[in-house]
Formats: structure tokens, sequence, C-alpha cells
């Protein structure tokens, strides 16, 4: 809830963060601590002799507890559906229906056991497959002592959605050297960049006059903001970029006569490009406030940075992660997020940590799908790292 000001911003994240560390000290996780702000950490233990552990790294794995905002997450009915191909009608009465005609990468699961919603809610996905996949692996581990490792440290962290989840994570507590996010993502996805990103609020002031009577008078902040807007670069938008490119987007717009307020998020992989598109918005402010003769307020806020700039320089974290996926069979796909990530906030807070896919397929919605295979393999390359 990013109205909220509480951490976590919702009662329920709470409620499953206590349900979650009671699971973990079930399963013989050691060190189990839940704070005040619904943070979870644990220990696994090494079980390597003295002289070979002080040789091993401490690791972290690393999810979030809450989901999206997007859809609603309560009452989520989920079902297991072995496709075969063709349409799955996730609710008859509503007729929603996940089609291939909509979601076309769906016919590269044939065959495969696929996790789907009743098209009422989102399934959670992002991220409950994360901690799935974690949980899962440490159980694993705890029951296969013959497999040797240092010491993993594992944490779930709220409102990870709203971009707060790092905002009260206590990275010297945590202990390790680096950390691995298992965050959404298609199977094999491997991510140490995503976007620099701010947030930015326009609020112009107008003059109301009687429209009989306005020639020469009236200024209507409406019009200004339209005209605001329309002088950003249209091809800077979200749905007509991809890969590192980055955009301009209109979140909301609102006003009157009086007053008008647009709000944006601005995304960039480049840093230098990232500042470009603060300072253009800036400058469009500063020149229309000039001729309009009118107050014209620019707000920016920097939300999180590109952790390209501090996961780089301890590349091999990255390499490390390929390996372990190419050692279950998954090929890598190394490409930029495009969005943001608690690990990113961490790489800047001194803890370089790279994403790991779950298994997620066209999250925050209704027509979610992780395939079973994709979930599995998370939790194998989770094991190989270890």
């Amino acid at each position: 809830d990013e109205s909220s000001t509480a951490t976590p911003s919702t009662a329920g994240q709470l409620v499953f963060a206590q349900e979650l560390a009671k699971q973990l000290q079930e399963i013989g996780m050691s060190d189990v601590s839940l704070d005040e702000n619904g943070y979870i950490m644990a220990t696994l233990p090494a079980n390597t002799d003295g002289n070979t552990i002080q040789d091993v790294p401490v690791i972290g794995f690393i999810a979030h507890l809450d989901t999206s905002p997007d859809m609603s997450g309560q009452n989520v009915k989920p079902r297991i559906v072995n496709y075969q191909g063709g349409d799955i009608i996730l609710n008859e009465e509503q007729k929603v229906v996940l089609s291939p005609s909509m979601f076309p990468e769906m016919k590269d699961y044939i065959g495969q056991e696929l996790i789907v919603t009743d098209g009422t809610t989102l399934l959670g996905a992002d991220d409950k497959a994360g901690i799935a996949a974690i949980v899962s692996g440490m159980k694993y581990l705890l029951e296969h002592p013959e497999i040797k490792h240092g010491k993993i440290r594992i944490a779930f962290t709220p409102d990870e959605e709203i971009g707060r989840g790092a905002n009260k994570f206590d990275v010297e507590k945590f202990g390790c050297k680096w950390a691995y996010t298992i965050d959404g993502g298609t199977i094999g996805e491997l991510e140490y960049e995503n976007f620099n990103a701010a947030s930015a609020r326009i609020t112009i002031k107008g003059r109301n006059i009687h429209p009989g009577y306005a020639k020469n008078k009236m200024h209507n902040a409406l019009q200004s903001a339209i005209r605001f807007h329309n002088q950003l670069p249209e091809e800077q938008r979200p749905e007509k970029t991809e890969k590192y490119e980055g955009f301009y987007h209109l979140i909301s717009f609102s006003g009157t006569v009086e007053e008008a307020t647009l709000s944006y998020i601005i995304r960039d992989h480049d840093r230098k490009l990232f500042e470009a598109k603060k300072m253009r918005i800036k400058d469009i402010a500063q020149q229309m406030k000039d001729e309009l003769n009118t107050d014209i307020l620019v707000e920016i806020k920097d939300q999180y940075y590109n952790m390209r700039e501090k996961v780089e320089p301890h590349k091999e974290i990255v390499e490390i992660a390929s390996e372990a996926m190419k050692a279950c069979d998954v090929e890598p796909i190394i490409k930029p997020i495009r969005g943001g990530t608690d690990g990113a906030r961490l790489s800047f807070m001194g803890l370089p940590c790279p994403n790991i896919f779950a298994g997620g397929i066209t999250f925050h919605g209704r027509y979610e799908y992780p395939p079973v295979k994709s979930l599995e393999k998370s939790k194998e390359t989770i094991l190989n790292l270890v």
C-alpha cells in the first residue's frame, strides 16, 4: 500500500512473515529472526570442516513477501494444469481465458505443468515463487548433509513492489559477502543491470476567468499541462521502447483551469541519459514558466540506480550463477531488467546482489502461469550455487 507510511505497509505481510518464520524453524533453519518491520533472516550453518570453512564465502538468497498492488492477491485459488496447447479457461463464468493468441510464448511450455489462477486474482508468483525456491532449496540441503557448503543466509523483505524493500534491511546483520535475489522472471534469466529511476511531479498554476470574457486574461493550466507533455519525445514512452531504451511514463494527470498536475516515472539504464531526461523536464518547465509568466513547480526524486556499477567489479558472482544454471541444463539469459529490484538498492548499500529467475511469467495480473519445471530449476540453481 503505497499510501501507507508504516513498515510493512500492509498488516497481511506481517501475518505472512510470522507463518513463514515458523515454517523456517520447522524445517530446521537456525537463527530465525523476524523484526517489527517484517524482515525475516535465517541461517543454514556451514557443514564443512574447520580448516575449509574459513575459505568459503558467506552468501545469501533474498525474496520479497509482498505481491503487486496492481490486482488483488486475496483468496487466491491456484491450480496446476497439464498444458497440451490451446486455450486454458481460467474462469468460465467471467469468460477469462488464458490464450496463446494473447501470449504466444505459451507454446514454449506445451507438455509442462503450469500453475494458474481462477481468473479473479493475481497468483503472486512475484515473489512467492522466489520464496518457494529458496525455502525448498534450504530444506533439501538440511535433508542432505552429505552436500558440503559454507554458511548460507536467507532473507525475506516486505514492500519490494513499492520500492521500499531495502529501506530497513540490515546489511551488517545479514553478514554476506554477496547475495542473489530470486525474483520473478522466465527460466534462465540472470540480471545485474536495471534502470536508473526517478519520479517527477509537475504542478502548473493557472488563472480562471469567465470564459465569455477570457481573451488575453485566462491561463488554462490543463492546456499548459497538455503542452508540457507534448514536448516530451513521443518515441520515449514505455509502449515504444525495449531493451536498453529508457522512457518517460505519464502515470497520472489531473487538475482544473486553476491548477494541473502531471506525474511521471523516468527510467534509463545509462546514467548520463537518465540525468539528461531529468534535465529536459526542468528545461521545458523553465521555458514555459518564462513564456507564460506563471508558476510551474517541478519535484524530481531519485528512486534507485543501476546496480551494474556495483556488481561489475565483482563480475565473478554473475559467472558463478551462470555456471550454476548450466549445471542443471538451463541456458542463462543475461539481460537488463526493465524495472527495479531490491538487489539494486542493496548493491549500493554494500551487498552486491544480482537477480536470478524464479519462473514467473506475465506476473502482476490474472494471467500468470509459472511452469512448475521453471520453479524446480530455480531451486536447482540455488543448490548448484551453494
